[in-house]
């Protein structure tokens, strides 16, 4: 466990407190109100939503196909699915970013890449962000899948600390902003945590999955990993 976990949940709980009182608040537990492609409106778990603003676009994640929220999740599910969707809204090197969706101690969200297809090049494939800062970090296991259906994942170590979380996502501040700076991710510059498909034997992958460790906080409603985006760093039509 990482020292003063439950200080951001604190922080996170006085934020909802406050959006709340302006009528921007979500709420706990699984996604809610996300239109899915038959029109219907899921109050569970969200099946092939798709981003409702046209204006995402770039190497980024499309398509929120499932997303499950463990214990203590739900923060920002009220903007899924866009709130997971094209590039990072990072707060820099000393501050989370709320622009997120909590996924709660175990809960799990798998992403498509729409158009694209990530592919492996040399070096770094895949970018994925979460909101950590000095002092709090939540951990993330990733996978991808050429099918939505068999998955490859990344080794993770969410109890080395003091290695940094090997393999796992939610180590890195993100230094990215698409909102000020909407143009390339550059994996030396924009912060988050990077993958190489070529450490995984994969070539090429069409979604991606972030599940929480389970060695997180469990506080609602901000428990767990946080997901801000997934960035395509080698991808193709």
């Amino acid at each position: 466990m990482v020292d003063h976990r439950s200080s951001k949940s604190t922080i996170a709980l006085v934020v909802l407190v406050v959006l709340a009182l302006l009528g921007g608040c979500g709420q706990g537990g699984s996604a809610l109100g996300v239109t899915t492609d038959d029109g219907a409106t899921d109050g569970g778990a969200t099946d092939g939503a798709q981003a409702s603003d046209a204006a995402i676009h770039g190497p980024f994640a499309k398509q929120v196909v499932s997303f499950s929220a463990g214990k203590g999740g739900g923060f920002g599910q009220d903007k899924l699915p866009g709130v997971v969707l094209g590039g990072p809204v990072g707060g820099g090197a000393n501050s989370g970013s709320l622009d997120v969706v909590s996924l709660g101690c175990g809960g799990s969200i798998v992403l498509s890449f729409g158009e694209r297809t990530l592919i492996d090049k040399p070096g770094p494939d895949l970018l994925v962000f979460e909101n950590p800062f000095p002092g709090w970090t939540e951990t993330g296991r990733v996978a991808v899948s050429k099918d939505g259906e068999h998955w490859t994942e990344w080794p993770c170590d969410p109890t080395d600390k003091e290695a940094g979380f090997p393999g796992c996502a939610g180590v890195s501040p993100v230094l990215a902003n698409s909102t000020t700076d909407p143009g390339p991710i550059d994996p030396d510059t924009a912060g988050g945590d990077a993958f190489d498909l070529a450490t995984i034997g994969v070539k090429s992958a069409r979604y991606v999955r972030i599940t929480d460790t389970g060695h997180n906080a469990c506080d609602a409603p901000s428990a767990g990993f946080d997901l801000d985006a997934v960035a395509l760093i080698h991808s193709a039509p």
